[in-house]
């Protein structure tokens, strides 16, 4: 929810000398492109201190700092003035604009009043029957409850996804204080009322905490990129209540700003997000919560964000994935407690793939391949939809689904094998033959690479997309030689860009190199062309692999050095454009872009 849309920010010498001149901080932008005022003008710098983004201002001879976060694992942001230097008092007013909304809307002033009641520390905003209340709260603030509509402000991101692009906000009051130089002040927004008013604790509570979490992945005194991606880390690590059970659980937002957790995302992530930051604990509280959500063999594709919605279950890889971060965890940990506690899930898991399940997902007992795919739906992570049409459907038997299902027999097989179990002799057979299978079906040595699609509603789907170099990358690869070699080539030459890997070949009749537009055209170029960076981590594993050339493997990542500076700052896109010069697209922030980054950086260089 957003509860407070931006900030009216004014600075002025008190007039203790003729010449003193008030400053306007902010910068808004209106309907038709008018910006004023135009704060932006003044700002000195700008940093990201760890995950906490600092601006200063000049103002003739004084520097104004101002820091913004947020209380961990509360509704409540902090937002700090400290006066750096000044010949002069400042008078501070800050006037907080308002609203209430989703994530996924805007809101008009029609139709609503809030309702703001004076606290004694700042002001109280209602913003009708049944929403929270909240606070804007300040030490040692003078109030103006003057209170006004702002209209017409203009959103540039919205408008060029096509989306409603106005809102009208409500100024809810104006905050005074004055300081001198050296002084700090701090602006609470909260939903809680009793939320900590001294900033300076707050902030040195948030400083502390990324600390540890430096401390508790290693990091503390690695490179400055390796700090960043665990503190962006951090960011999607989540708690999730859980209707079903007293304690909460642990779950990974997929994305910011407008995803929730889902299960395939979750899972690819999870390696990056937990172990590669210290935090198995995490890890295995994440498995052991969505091992609970497996029915029928598979996990679900998504949660809902709003009470009362069923988790949806069409995908036919997130359980295989599921498979993979058991794997790796217990890689990490060499705990076998946990994988004894999994061992009936990840048993049900294969079991329901080799008798069939939902949505036409099941092993083909002629060669053992998993198949998958009903009309409309879309199961793979290439799930762009468009009302009934689905943009890429890749019904049939996916290359990195294979890839998958090979690599859970292998490993689900051996842990029943090594407890003695006779299914996991079954399971190891079955994977020899998918193996087999795998070889004879996929490649294409007149291509050079595989095909992305077997036994598809057309045929075979033999587009050059990044799917195949699962079949090198995983820990147990169905290709190796020249053919692991060629597979890897292919995709470097036709899909590498610097930030991912293109969803298509530029060559491709089909290929769509920009992602822009309504959300239509969106849709349709979403994995047609543009690369992903979740996909770098595989690439560069591969890499690796065929070359034995760590360094040349971590080339490969070192261009997202640059970009924690872009889009997002400090984290890493969903998205880039496949053509030059690769702008960031999607959500700012992606977790299984950010995991997958970080895991392959510090397996290959050791930090």
């Amino acid at each position: 929810m957003v509860l407070v849309g931006g900030l009216v920010e004014r600075a002025s010498f008190v007039a203790d000398r003729p010449g003193g001149r008030t400053f306007s901080l902010d910068t808004q932008e209106y309907a038709g492109g008018t910006i004023d005022p135009h704060g932006y003008r003044l700002v000195e710098s700008f940093v990201l201190d760890g995950s906490v983004p600092t601006w200063t201002f000049a103002l003739d001879d004084a520097i104004l700092e101002r820091s913004i976060w947020m209380e961990h694992g509360q509704n409540v942001t902090y937002v700090r003035y400290r006066v750096v230097r000044s010949s002069r008092m400042i008078d501070l007013w800050v006037t907080p604009l308002v609203t209430y909304r989703d994530h996924h809307s805007l809101r008009s002033g029609m139709g609503w009043s809030p309702v703001v009641d004076l606290h004694p520390d700042g002001l109280v905003v209602r913003a009708g029957k049944g929403a929270v209340p909240f606070h804007v709260l300040a030490t040692g603030a003078t109030i103006e409850p003057v209170q006004d509509w702002w209209w017409g402000f203009e959103h540039r991101e919205e408008a060029a996804r096509g989306l409603d692009d106005r809102s009208d906000m409500f100024a809810a009051g104006t905050l005074r204080h004055r300081l001198s130089a050296g002084a700090t002040w701090t602006l609470v927004l909260s939903v809680p009322e009793d939320a900590g008013l001294d900033g300076e604790a707050a902030l040195e509570r948030e400083r502390a905490r990324e600390r540890d979490l430096l401390e508790l992945a290693g990091a503390d005194r690695g490179s400055p990129f390796v700090r960043g991606l665990v503190l962006a880390a951090d960011q999607f690590l989540v708690r999730r209540d859980r209707t079903d059970r007293a304690e909460p659980g642990t779950t990974v937002i997929a994305g910011y700003h407008w995803f929730n957790d889902w299960g395939r995302d979750t899972m690819i992530a999870l390696p990056g997000l937990t172990l590669a930051t210290g935090r198995a604990a995490d890890g295995a509280a994440i498995l052991r919560s969505y091992a609970g959500f497996v029915s029928d063999g598979l996990l679900p594709n998504n949660f809902p964000d709003r009470a009362g919605t069923t988790p949806g279950y069409n995908t036919a890889d997130a359980a295989l994935w599921f498979v993979q971060a058991a794997r790796a965890w217990h890689e990490t940990t060499a705990d076998d407690n946990l994988i004894d506690e999994l061992l009936p899930t990840l048993r049900e898991i294969i079991d329901r793939h080799i008798e069939g399940t939902r949505f036409g997902i099941g092993a083909d007992p002629t060669d053992g391949l998993l198949r998958a795919g009903e009309p409309g739906l879309q199961l793979t992570w290439m799930d762009a939809k468009i009302n009934d049409w689905v943009v890429t459907p890749r019904m049939g038997k996916p290359v990195e689904i294979n890839a998958l299902w090979y690599n859970a027999l292998r490993t689900v097989g051996g842990w029943l094998a090594e407890r003695g179990d006779d299914a996991g002799g079954r399971y190891l057979t079955l994977a020899d033959q998918v193996a087999a299978s795998f070889r004879v079906r996929f490649w294409r040595p007149n291509l050079r690479y595989c095909a992305d699609v077997v036994d598809g509603v057309a045929g075979d789907e033999l587009r050059l997309r990044p799917n195949q170099i699962f079949a090198v990358s995983l820990p147990y690869p169905l290709l190796d030689g020249d053919q692991a070699r060629q597979v890897v080539d292919a995709v470097g030459r036709s899909l590498l860009v610097s930030y991912g890997l293109r969803t298509l070949a530029p060559s491709d009749p089909a290929y769509r190199g920009m992602y822009s537009g309504n959300a239509r055209r969106r849709d349709e170029s979403y994995h047609q062309g543009p690369a992903w960076s979740w996909l770098i981590g595989a690439y560069a594993d591969a890499v690796e692999r065929v070359s034995g050339d760590r360094a040349l493997a971590l080339s490969v990542l070192a261009p997202f050095q640059d970009h924690l500076s872009d889009a997002g700052l400090g984290s890493i896109s969903e998205m880039f454009d496949g053509d030059p010069p690769h702008a960031p697209r999607g959500a700012i922030a992606e977790a299984w872009g950010v995991a997958e980054v970080l895991r392959a950086w510090r397996r290959l260089s050791n930090e």
